[in-house]
């Protein structure tokens, strides 16, 4: 069982400017390796304090130079914001640059208010998305793209500096599914699913077991194991793990509402996104502060042993998977997401290891 960190940039925090805290959730991406965990990941995230990483490819070259063993992963590009081309430029790059560590995990967005600065119609995100991600996984492995579709016609262009010769990428590509048209769109690129977890974690049982339909339907394999993300916080004392936990993780839920405005209504009016208003609907009907809590359920916290547990619990409803833990949010003061990640990585990882088959990315 592999264990990724996610870097969020999520800045909250009162006393730090953008510059400082960036620098600071940086630096966790080296911790990172230190501490134990098998790869980093990013998302990327634009104009608001909810997330602040533009582009996580560039942040990974970055990383790539710091570290020498974690494989680096994108959390997701989003493919309707970024041209197909450029994509398989940079991430080739970085394949090279990190000496085949590179992860490409890919997304289609959700907040109105990104999709508008860039001008973009959201109604299209499905069919761009579609369209976008076999053009670059056939662009990383045979390294040209050439297309004709509707949103990205794309006369033939060689890539330079070329793939490298031998490198497997069928380990490495990813997909966030979070809506129901996600799942069978991710399974179909033969990707491996990548979700955040927001329910109690029997509530995500059968998207994961329509995935592993779909990409069985869809390849006549099985899928590799998929990836979940959670906000975890790890301390010593239960007490203390549980009560700052539960005031950050509110607090992280609120940013998320804000972000991608859950608690509206035009979800019902944006294709592809329709399911979404049933999520919308129940934080209204319940009230921002039970689902908060509710919110802060299902997250990943307590002292090492306890979060050990859960994740056990975790192996026995999906099986072999890879978590992600994203141990800075909502402001929590670097000192104590910094000792959060080092007992996790001291304490857990060690056992999680123990629980699944490791999956290492082919060199």
């Amino acid at each position: 069982m592999d264990v990724g960190v996610l870097l969020v940039f999520q800045n909250w925090h009162e006393d730090l400017s953008d510059a400082e805290m960036f620098r600071q959730e940086a630096e966790l991406g080296v911790k990172a390796e230190e501490y134990g965990f098998d790869s980093v990941w990013a998302a990327e995230h634009h104009f608001d304090d909810y997330s602040m990483c533009p582009d996580n490819l560039q942040l990974m070259s970055y990383l790539a130079a710091r570290t020498k063993r974690v494989k680096l992963g994108t959390g997701a590009v989003i493919l309707p914001w970024n041209d197909p081309l450029r994509v398989v430029e940079k991430v080739t790059m970085l394949d090279i640059l990190s000496e085949g560590r590179a992860i490409f995990g890919m997304g289609r967005g959700l907040a109105k208010m990104e999709y508008e600065a860039f001008r973009q119609d959201m109604n299209e995100s499905r069919g761009r998305f579609d369209e976008a991600a076999p053009l670059i996984l056939d662009g990383l492995r045979n390294g040209y793209v050439e297309n004709d579709g509707p949103f990205y016609p794309q006369p033939r262009a060689t890539i330079r500096p070329a793939p490298e010769a031998g490198r497997d990428w069928s380990n490495r590509l990813y997909g966030v599914a979070m809506s129901p048209d996600s799942v069978p769109a991710v399974a179909k690129v033969g990707a491996r699913m990548m979700t955040f977890m927001q329910y109690p974690a029997e509530q995500h049982v059968p998207a994961i077991e329509r995935y592993r339909e779909c990409y069985r339907d869809a390849h006549g394999t099985e899928p590799g194991p998929i990836l979940t993300q959670d906000f975890i916080y790890c301390h010593e004392d239960p007490e203390v793990a549980e009560q700052t936990a539960r005031e950050y993780l509110a607090k992280y839920f609120l940013s998320v509402v804000k972000h991608y405005d859950f608690a509206g209504k035009h979800w019902r009016d944006t294709k592809g996104y329709e399911a979404y208003q049933a999520g919308a609907d129940m934080i209204r009907e319940a009230g921002m502060e039970a689902a908060a809590a509710g919110y802060a359920d299902t997250q990943i916290w307590g002292t090492p042993e306890q979060i050990i547990e859960k994740y056990r619990r975790r192996v026995e409803l999906f099986g072999d998977h890879q978590p992600n833990v994203a141990p800075s949010f909502a402001g929590l003061p670097f000192d104590k997401v910094h000792a959060s990640l080092k007992l996790f990585g001291e304490k857990v990882v060690p056992e999680l290891k123990k629980m699944g088959v490791s999956t290492p990315v082919p060199a």
